[in-house]
């Protein structure tokens, strides 16, 4: 197997002539194999954009997945083997996720999946292999996951939208909301339920818009901005698209008169924005590298440890994929250490290792703090916990 340039892990092969027409049976959540069937080794497949509109979040996303697992592997690892990890490009534009995974999974080659990566790429795989294995699908998404197999950790549109809206509408009373973002499922979502939090804060969502992945000419949709009106934007674009949308606003000068809010822009899109164009810009999520809480400060001691001071900028997707490995880690030893536990796998409370204090409270149920920030120069400033 070839290696991902940068990265010291294994990637899945890539251009299969086809993939293998037979998966084993598909699994009921829970039904998984007894613990002396697995192999010495335990073998995550890292699903990651490595490129397209998403790939920045790549380098942050694969370095802090193997902190997790050099962490897990300092002790017993993942079901009492030692964990390996196997990346597969999960990038938008990659063709070939799904023929790569069948054919992993049908080979038996790893035994369970780790996604960082949009909404869109998520279906995909479930269509593809959901239900054969365990699938931890990590990152921010719009909720309502719940097919069989996936452990859906991250935040949800609207354990982050619905605070962040009516704080933005205490404090700084926008009144006429526009809505932009990549077309696909999560923008869509996160937009519908951004209407009724608007509407309750006594605003008015006055127009939406959605652009395809790799969008680089916002010219038009900013002269709409201009001409409705608009108070405030909710930019849901993810990676060099709301890089790009963002440049281009504040080139405009619109931050002098409109504020903006995100759920998805990370310490790495900030400075590609710059600090120029982040006037007026909000962030809510889970997660910011400048948390000042002893979980954060003890898991960014650790990164800067094991990478030095070069490694890439922490941020939410790559405070993720560590998350969302330490999380499979618990949830093989909860099973193992519980009789009845092979039966009831995610259906129990768990607790396990994160930078931001989220915890498992069973059945597909996932608590963590969500923060509102706003852009100050290249950095994110925690504002308020919503």
């Amino acid at each position: 197997m070839t290696s991902w340039p940068g990265s010291d892990f294994p990637s899945a092969p890539r251009n299969l002539a086809a993939a293998r027409p037979l998966l084993r049976p598909r699994l009921p959540l829970g039904s998984m194999p007894p613990p002396q069937a697995l192999r010495r080794d335990f073998c995550v497949a890292l699903c990651v954009p490595l490129g397209g509109s998403a790939g920045i979040w790549g380098p942050s996303a694969l370095a802090s997945a193997k902190l997790a697992v050099a962490e897990l592997n300092q002790g017993a690892g993942i079901a009492g083997g030692r964990c390996r990890l196997l990346t597969v490009n999960a990038a938008d534009d990659a063709t070939d996720i799904e023929a790569a995974l069948v054919e992993l999974v049908s080979a038996g080659e790893v035994d369970a999946l780790i996604g960082m990566h949009t909404s869109a790429v998520r279906q995909r795989i479930v269509r593809a292999v959901g239900g054969h294995l365990p699938f931890v699908y990590t990152p921010l998404y719009e909720g309502g996951e719940t097919s069989a197999g996936v452990f859906a950790i991250g935040e949800t549109a609207a354990s982050q939208l619905e605070p962040a809206i009516h704080w933005l509408g205490r404090q700084r009373r926008p009144k006429r909301w526009f809505a932009v973002g990549n077309d696909y499922v999560w923008p869509r979502v996160s937009h519908r339920l951004a209407r009724r939090y608007i509407g309750q804060a006594g605003a008015q969502l006055v127009g939406e818009r959605y652009v395809p992945f790799g969008t680089a000419d916002f010219s038009e949709l900013l002269d709409l901005l201009r001409s409705s009106r608009t108070d405030a934007v909710l930019v849901s674009l993810i990676g060099q698209d709301a890089v790009d949308f963002n440049r281009a606003f504040g080139h405009a000068g619109l931050s002098a008169t409109i504020l903006r809010l995100s759920c998805a822009i990370g310490e790495n899109e900030l400075l590609g924005i710059g600090a120029d164009n982040a006037e007026d810009l909000f962030v809510v999520s889970g997660y910011f590298a400048t948390l000042d809480t002893d979980a954060n400060l003890d898991f960014k001691q650790r990164y800067r440890n094991h990478f030095g001071e070069r490694a890439p900028a922490l941020n939410t997707f790559g405070q993720s994929t560590y998350e969302g490995l330490h999380f499979l880690g618990a949830l093989f030893d909860q099973a193992l250490r519980k009789p009845e536990g092979w039966g009831r796998l995610g259906q129990a409370p768990l607790t396990y290792r994160s930078a931001r204090g989220a915890e498992y409270a069973g059945a597909g149920v996932n608590h963590m703090p969500i923060y509102l920030a706003r852009a100050e120069a290249n950095a994110f400033e925690v504002i308020a916990r919503l």
